[in-house]
């Protein structure tokens, strides 16, 4: 076999097998697009006073509440306010209404409440370090 014969079917074989990755990544994005988020899609509705929250979880105190002022008092935090030891936990809400964090930011939650279970879980213990 010659060099460029050797050099074509490597290309072929690179081909294919990018393609085959490709068509996986379709496919998936295609399953998750049809199934939603892991902890489902929250209600549109804003959150009001009656979704405050102030409890010990897992010997942590945390504590919600809308955000005062406009656009709310921590980046991107749809107007709602998530505090863990009294530190902010930098928070956005997604477009179909679920929660994420810096701390846990590749998962979805329907609250904030769990949102910040969730973070505390993930804490381990350690130290909420304020995003500047």
């Amino acid at each position: 076999m010659s060099e460029s014969t050797h050099a074509t079917e490597l290309t072929r074989r690179r081909m294919l097998q990018g393609a085959a990755v490709a068509l996986t990544a379709a496919a998936g994005t295609a399953v998750l697009g049809l199934t939603g988020p892991a902890n489902g899609p929250a209600s549109a509705a804003g959150l009001g006073a009656s979704d405050e929250f102030d409890e010990a979880y897992r010997g942590r105190r945390i504590q919600g509440r809308p955000a005062h002022g406009a656009g709310g008092e921590h980046h991107h935090g749809g107007g709602y306010t998530v505090l863990i030891d009294g530190e902010p936990l930098h928070m956005m809400r997604n477009a179909d209404g679920t929660w994420i964090s810096v701390v846990n930011h590749y998962q979805t939650f329907s609250t904030p409440r769990a949102l910040a279970r969730a973070a505390v879980n993930e804490l381990q213990g350690a130290a909420l370090v304020p995003i500047a």
